[in-house]
């Protein structure tokens, strides 16, 4: 066969070919382009019948259950992915809450460690724990407190007991046994009897200035018949005594710092240590904390009794080596008590003559020393004095007085004395009060000096014991 034969068939069937495809096919063209328009987005508004091509579509996918349940899974598909952003939204919003209160929490215990440090600290502390702290007071203080209100009660009205400390000055031969005996069952009162009476005080150790102050007064009432029995007298007695041992700023100690410095000076032997000791017992009672310096560094005995009495009492000593400089002893406690908040120190200095010049310019040194402790230390300078030495005592408390700024007498043993006039004579010659008297061994036989009590007990009216034995 010829090839142009052999081209004219092949030409002849594709002709064929193709014009039964297009004739088949033509139908199924709307159904692929019905399935294109999805995706083809332009022509969706120029095609109308889109939508109902797309009902009849879903009629026949409605018949084929095969291709319905994949295009339910395609809308259930589609809508849980427009639940989830809601979903994801509503949790977005939570965690900000939630990441915010954890935020807030951690800044709570950083309040809880400031407490530690700042002042208010201590308040919430004792609010959140009352049973801590509260416990703590009520276990110290108010042990404490209740004594020392009602402490100065009974020392006040015990006028008794300090009659008994004062035996010897109301026995026969003592003072107030012989002002007694020369008084006694006399209705009418002779002015004579004022040189009676003068010589009673002068060897009672009360000292001529002060002698002659207490019967001034009396001579001029005898005079005016002002005193014309027993009775008035003594209340005359009286009346003068308290008025010349009424010394401002007399009975106890004045806490003006904390602490408060108390320096002890006196001579040799008249219980400036165990006065300490005494009154260091009293201040511990009463809820104070208190530092004793061993200040006599020249006696060792000095040191251990006041070792001793630290032990007893509860206070802390601090003392130095033998010999050691007293001024740097006292100066290392008055740094304790300021470390440790202590109330009191009590400074014991070493006993010297007071005719000693060398020896008293010690203690202005000394005086110095706790200055620089310490500003406006010592707080209170107290003189001891022993009642027994009489007129010796005068003199003493004159040659401290030169050297040292003395803000209170503390006389002791007056239990021993039969005068006990010596305190009036103090009193007005120097214009030191007296602080406290010492009436016996016991460590309340150190009582705090109170006017009315103590010219009660020493010149007051005799007790039927009193009578009975007279």
């Amino acid at each position: 066969m010829e090839p142009a034969y052999i081209v004219a068939i092949v030409v002849v069937v594709i002709v064929a070919v193709a014009v039964f495809l297009f004739t088949r096919k033509k139908p199924e063209l709307p159904e692929a382009r019905q399935e294109q328009p999805p995706k083809l987005t332009p022509r969706e508004e120029s095609k109308a019948p889109a939508p109902a091509e797309k009902k009849t579509r879903a009629e026949r996918q409605a018949e084929k259950p095969s291709a319905a349940k994949p295009a339910e899974a395609r809308t259930e598909d589609k809508k849980p992915a427009k639940a989830e952003p809601k979903a994801a939204e509503a949790p977005a919003t939570k965690p900000a809450e939630e990441v915010k209160a954890p935020a807030e929490k951690p800044a709570e215990p950083p309040a809880a460690d400031k407490p530690a440090v700042d002042k208010p600290a201590p308040e919430k502390a004792a609010a959140e724990k009352p049973a801590e702290k509260p416990a703590e007071k009520v276990a110290e203080k108010p042990a404490v407190k209740p004594a020392p209100a009602k402490a100065p009660t009974p020392r006040k009205q015990d006028v008794e007991g300090l009659r008994k400390g004062l035996g010897k000055v109301r026995e026969k031969e003592g003072f107030f046994g012989r002002l007694r005996s020369l008084l006694a069952g006399k209705k009418e009162i002779d002015p004579s009897i004022v040189e009676q009476i003068e010589e009673v005080l002068l060897t009672s150790d009360v000292g001529v200035k002060t002698t002659e102050e207490l019967l001034r007064d009396i001579r001029e009432s005898l005079g005016r018949k002002e005193l014309d029995d027993e009775g008035k007298v003594w209340d005359a007695l009286r009346a003068q005594a308290a008025r010349i041992l009424r010394i401002q700023g007399g009975g106890g100690l004045r806490f003006t710092n904390s602490p408060t410095v108390v320096m002890v000076v006196g001579v040799n032997g008249v219980g400036k240590t165990t006065t300490i000791g005494k009154l260091a017992t009293q201040l511990k009672n009463d809820g104070k904390t208190v530092v004793l310096a061993a200040g006599d560094t020249f006696r060792a005995a000095a040191v251990q009794q006041l070792a001793v009495w630290g032990k007893r009492v509860g206070c802390e000593v601090v003392r130095g080596k033998d010999g050691a400089n007293p001024g740097a002893v006292i100066f290392d406690a008055i740094q304790r008590a300021k470390e440790i908040g202590a109330d009191v120190v009590l400074a014991d200095t070493a006993g010297r003559l007071h005719t000693k010049t060398n020896l008293m310019d010690e203690l202005t040194k000394v005086a110095r020393t706790m200055t620089k402790a310490l500003d406006g230390a010592p707080h209170e300078t107290l003189l001891v004095l022993d009642a027994t030495n009489g007129q010796n005592a005068l003199q003493q408390a004159a040659m401290f007085k030169e050297v040292l700024p003395l803000t209170g007498i503390v006389l002791t043993k007056l239990d021993g004395t039969a005068k006990g006039g010596v305190i009036l004579g103090i009193a007005a010659e120097h214009g030191v009060p007296v602080r406290y008297i010492g009436i016996g061994e016991r460590a309340e036989d150190l009582r705090e000096f109170e006017v009315d009590e103590f010219v009660e007990a020493m010149l007051g009216r005799p007790s039927k014991a009193e009578e009975a034995a007279a």
